[in-house]
């Protein structure tokens, strides 16, 4: 019975972060939430499990976008054999150039933010300050570029200082990336794609390190194979929750707008404000 109980908790929420990682509802913050809920170790497995399963989520930015990132690869190889940036290279470079912000914030405060923030209170309140560059986007974002490697060095390096901010649980990854490239002109779709290529990078190297910290701890003697077994059945879950999420969101926005998003974190807030302590 516990051994049914722990499989749960691990499918469940590794469904929960493959799903909520790509919309615009923050992936950290519901896990903090739910695992308050379901009485997670927050000690032993919540940043922890939190940051492995982004394995399965940048496993499924692979997967949808493989095509795309086999363009990337190529595009990239012939840039540096060229010494110049080549048409093929220019969305490869501005995502390595936006994904710096957000890899030097993370190294330096990472810990601090999420160890600090790691509250239902404070994931409630950045919901709902996170709803707010969502809805001034919908409502004031102007479509301009087409397509996404004409985004330029400064627009990438301004999406990439917004992901940064995603470290505190309950803004949204998703969220506030795909809100700045509406304001700076992008479509909801493409502003989504290059949100969720963004997102690769960084969800890998921070869900790998974690995860082989976890590997190293199991040989040690410290983690146990039924805790191991616990993160790969969370990480193998958020894979395939994560692939349905990235379809599922860019078909939606194609035809909607993001404001259904804007209503649920809201609601969700106010939830547990009122719930949880």
């Amino acid at each position: 019975m516990v051994m049914l109980e722990t499989i749960f908790k691990a499918v469940f929420l590794g469904v929960l972060n493959g799903l909520t990682e790509f919309l615009p509802v923050s992936s950290t913050g519901h896990l903090i939430v739910v695992e308050h809920i379901l009485g997670v170790s927050q000690e032993r497995f919540g940043l922890s499990f939190d940051a492995a399963l982004h394995l399965g989520t940048a496993a499924a930015v692979i997967w949808v976008f493989w095509k795309r990132w086999m363009e990337i690869i190529e595009g990239l190889m012939t840039t540096v054999k060229k010494g110049e940036i080549v048409e093929k290279g220019r969305l490869g470079f501005f995502l390595l150039l936006a994904t710096v912000p957000a890899a030097l914030i993370g190294l330096k405060f990472e810990k601090i933010i999420e160890s600090a923030f790691r509250k239902p209170s404070l994931v409630a309140a950045a919901l709902i300050a996170g709803a707010i560059p969502i809805y001034l986007a919908e409502n004031k974002g102007r479509e301009k570029i087409k397509e996404l490697s004409m985004i330029g060095g400064f627009k990438a390096l301004i999406i990439g200082l917004a992901q940064s901010l995603a470290l505190i649980p309950g803004v949204s990854r998703s969220g506030i990336t795909i809100s700045m490239g509406m304001f700076l002109g992008f479509s909801r779709q493409n502003s989504a794609e290059f949100a969720f290529l963004l997102s690769g990078p960084i969800v890998l190297g921070a869900g790998g390190k974690k995860f082989l910290d976890v590997i190293g701890e199991f040989f040690s003697g410290s983690v146990s194979l039924d805790e191991i077994n616990f993160f790969i059945l969370g990480i193998v879950s958020s894979a395939l929750a994560g692939w349905l999420a990235i379809k599922f969101l860019l078909n939606y926005l194609n035809r909607h707008s993001l404001n259904i998003f804007v209503i649920y974190r809201i609601i969700l807030a106010i939830f547990i404000f009122i719930l949880i302590k």
